[in-house]
């Protein structure tokens, strides 16, 4: 065996090999990667091109309900228009080249006060949705992590958890003002249960890993530990629950409305629509008067749940390349 392997080496061209050199700096230098996670994160989401889509379109329609009132010629949302022939109001006018969603029984122009109610009802269910985040990563990452807490936080939980969610609206909104901060407060503080809920169930799966361990013997602070090595695990989840909460908030505040104890009148939002709406279903001359927001008011859903859905399929690591 030792002869063949010796004939081989004698037989290959020596000129097909070239020796490296040494080279001390080389050999001392380390792996790089360019691997951003925000940008792995948002390189898959515009590979999904209905998400892609529908962000576009809650885009251009979240502008447009800020720019709307700016644009020429365009009426006010609570001012009642009168045909100046008769002096009669405009009641429940079809669509037509002057007003282009109609008007309802009284003589408001439905066009802008469909705007109208678009802004004010995705300012409550942002605000909503923003408290729900925010409260529920804080408490929930506490009661998660601290041990010394967990049978506090779950007492105050269960608590407030089996007291009906539609008792502590009405009761709110019967003993504060009507109007839009009361209808915030309300919903804020019965939507941060779930989240929390959910937070602190993955903190208790996550919290004793190896690495978590590691951290807490190089004594590295509770705080850091959370923010740095639990939180961004969730991101996807977190993504997920805010985008559900912001359509979830808008039909909280349509149903309010529907058993009337929503916006009042005077205040455009799209529960007031619909509840309107509603009322006149029958008559086939003047459903105009509940499919324009019912329209809006689906687009917003469907549009959060799927880029909602599509962002944490997005944040998942496993997803990315």
């Amino acid at each position: 065996m030792t002869q063949r392997m010796k004939h081989i080496a004698e037989d290959i061209d020596d000129t097909l090999f070239t020796f490296a050199e040494y080279n001390q700096s080389a050999s001392e230098e380390i792996g790089y990667s360019n691997y951003s996670y925000w940008q792995s994160t948002i390189q898959v989401f515009f590979k999904n091109k209905v998400a892609v889509f529908l962000l576009m379109v809650i885009v251009l329609l979240l502008a447009f309900t800020f720019i709307q009132p700016l644009l020429p010629n365009q009426k006010l949302p609570t001012k009642i228009y009168n045909d100046p022939v008769t002096n009669m109001q405009y009641r429940n006018v079809a669509p037509n080249s002057e007003f282009w969603f109609g008007t309802n029984s009284i003589g408001q122009d439905l066009w802008s006060r469909i705007w109208s109610g678009t802004r004010t009802s995705l300012i409550i269910g942002f605000m909503v949705g923003l408290f729900e985040v925010i409260v529920g990563i804080v408490i929930g990452a506490m009661w998660g992590y601290m041990r010394k807490l967990d049978r506090v936080i779950t007492e105050i939980y269960n608590v407030w958890n089996n007291i009906p969610t539609t008792i502590v609206l009405i009761l709110l909104t019967y003993i504060m003002r009507p109007g839009i901060f009361t209808l915030i407060f309300a919903m804020s503080i019965t939507s941060w249960l779930s989240m929390t809920l959910l937070v602190r169930n993955l903190i208790v799966i996550l919290r004793d890993r190896e690495y978590n361990l590691a951290s807490r013997c190089l004594g590295t602070p509770i705080r850091r530990i959370i923010t740095k090595n639990l939180v961004p695990y969730l991101v996807s989840v977190i993504m997920l629950r805010m985008a559900l909460a912001i359509p979830t908030a808008i039909g909280l505040e349509v149903f309010l409305t529907y058993i009337g104890l929503g916006l009042p009148v005077d205040i455009p939002s799209l529960g007031n629509l619909v509840n309107e709406g509603r009322l006149l279903m029958m008559s086939e001359s003047l459903r105009y008067q509940l499919f324009f927001p019912a329209i809006v008011i689906s687009l917003i859903t469907i549009a959060f749940y799927v880029m909602g859905n599509a962002f944490a399929d997005a944040a998942d690591p496993r997803n990315h390349v």
